[in-house]
């Protein structure tokens, strides 16, 4: 335990140096709420520090499997402990329930909230909620690239060559690659905070979007989420939605002179194809079934589909006015996800294009008893190891999105709201289905129980499933 308490031990004090920010902007803005940051840093690089002193000398060479597996999931249950300070302590004043919600909302990229209000918020807290989800981005970005390859969970060890084939080394090639990626990441982030800037946002807004987009977050500094910036606002959020569910190695590898890569990606190429798709269909619905004006109907579909498909969960309208058809089709969006190595979240893209070329091979089998066909990827055959890690993670995120829908069931939610909730919590979309949670509320009124097992949801989810699930087995702990 004591070399996964020394890196987590100082994670925990970066966090608490990351609530310094928001303190100069709470000094600034001259409301009286800058304590509460200043009490929440202090603490938290207090316990960070001596968590990692105490375990100083346990980190030699690297981490086993075992401890790579405890990392992974304790790092997002300790940094939303510590992340919820400033919402417990601050003006919003709520309970630990509702902070470390918000809080592992935030750090997973979920984007939902049980604030209301927002307009009238300290700017601190709204610069803290938009910080968490940025954290959180270039957070899962090194995970999906470093460790899930490693630890062959859900079918990301086909990606351990692009990763740079980091078995054997996990910190060391971790720290090459996340320098890599912190450039890419900060750029995407400058440059969308420029864009929304010179299309008229404030610096403050501009800022705290910009890291909520590139993260694909969605958390908003207005309770009408984007419908505050309607117009070329929408279309240039889109464009950097879309570039940040792209894989982020294919832009590592860029950076290192390699376009060709990204521009023969199939997953991105099926990425932008479904999305394509979707959007002329929602805009086709709007116009003839709504009476939509074809610009007004191109953009909010635009903007709405590519913000549910990559997760990100800023609404621009209230989409369930749209009719049943484009609700349900919402719901099903959601459960797609973007490419592999991205900040988005979900099933993804690469999960789909193995299941087709699975079943497409079973059927040319059916039809040619003789023959010996096989799954295929980027133009390589799949290997069963492979092959298994992804249909498992199938079988266990839709088991898993039951069992929570019946758990929210449980507490008494109705059942659009148990299952929009759900597969908005495993796939850490952001807003539901129905009058609760939907784009136009929030999960503000849902018991302490259901969000608790939401916070379970969207834990799990963010970890591909099996890193969490995987410390329950006996077998974990006698390796």
């Amino acid at each position: 335990m004591r070399p996964v308490g020394y890196v987590i031990g100082l994670l925990v004090a970066t966090l608490g140096l990351t609530m310094l920010p928001p303190l100069l902007v709470d000094l600034a803005e001259g409301r009286g709420h800058w304590p509460a940051f200043a009490e929440s840093a202090v603490l938290t690089v207090l316990v960070g520090t001596l968590m990692a002193l105490a375990c100083r000398n346990g980190l030699r060479e690297g981490l086993t499997i075992q401890q790579t597996f405890l990392l992974t999931s304790g790092v997002w249950l300790a940094l939303p402990v510590f992340g919820a300070l400033p919402l417990m302590l601050g003006a919003t004043g709520l309970g630990f329930t509702d902070a470390f919600f918000e809080a592992m909302s935030g750090l997973t990229t979920t984007g939902s909230t049980v604030l209301s209000g927002l307009d009238d918020l300290p700017k601190g807290l709204l610069l803290w909620r938009g910080i968490l989800q940025w954290l959180g981005g270039i957070g899962i970005i090194v995970v999906a690239m470093v460790f899930l390859p490693e630890l062959r969970v859900g079918g990301m060890q086909v990606f351990r060559t692009e990763a740079f084939d980091t078995m054997g080394k996990i910190l060391p090639r971790a720290t090459a690659i996340a320098r890599q990626i912190s450039v890419i990441y900060i750029g995407l982030t400058v440059a969308c905070m420029l864009t929304y800037l010179l299309l008229g946002m404030s610096a403050f807004d501009a800022t705290v979007h910009a890291f909520t987009t590139i993260a694909t977050g969605g958390f908003a500094n207005y309770d009408a989420s984007f419908g505050a910036f309607p117009g070329p606002h929408e279309y240039a959020a889109t464009l950097f939605m879309i570039l940040a569910a792209l894989p982020f190695v294919r832009y590592v590898q860029m950076l290192n002179g390699q376009s060709t890569p990204l521009l023969r990606d199939r997953q991105v190429w099926v990425f932008l194809a479904i999305l394509a798709v979707l959007v002329a269909l929602a805009t086709l619905v709007l116009m003839t079934s709504l009476g939509t004006a074809s610009e007004t109907a191109i953009r909010k579909a635009l903007f709405n589909i590519t913000s549910i498909l990559s997760g990100t969960g800023y609404a621009s309208a209230d989409y369930m006015g749209w009719g049943a058809f484009l609700v349900t089709l919402f719901f099903f969006i959601g459960l797609i996800g973007g490419c592999a190595g991205s900040t988005t979240c979900s099933i993804k893209v690469f999960r789909y294009q193995i299941l087709f070329s699975s079943i497409r091979a079973q059927l040319r089998r059916t039809l040619y008893p003789h023959g010996v066909f096989g799954p295929h990827f980027e133009g390589r055959p799949v290997t069963d190891d492979v092959l298994n890690s992804v249909m498992s993670f199938f079988v266990f995120f839709i088991v898993t999105l039951g069992l929570i829908a019946v758990a929210l069931s449980l507490t008494g939610l109705d059942f659009i709201t148990s299952v929009s909730g759900a597969a908005t919590a495993i796939a850490n979309i952001g807003p539901g289905l129905g009058d609760i949670i939907g784009p136009a509320g929030n999960f503000a009124p849902l018991n302490d129980t259901a969000k608790w097992i939401l916070i379970f949801g969207m834990f799990v989810g963010r970890l591909e499933l099996m890193v969490v699930f995987v410390l329950f087995t006996v077998q974990f702990w006698r390796a």
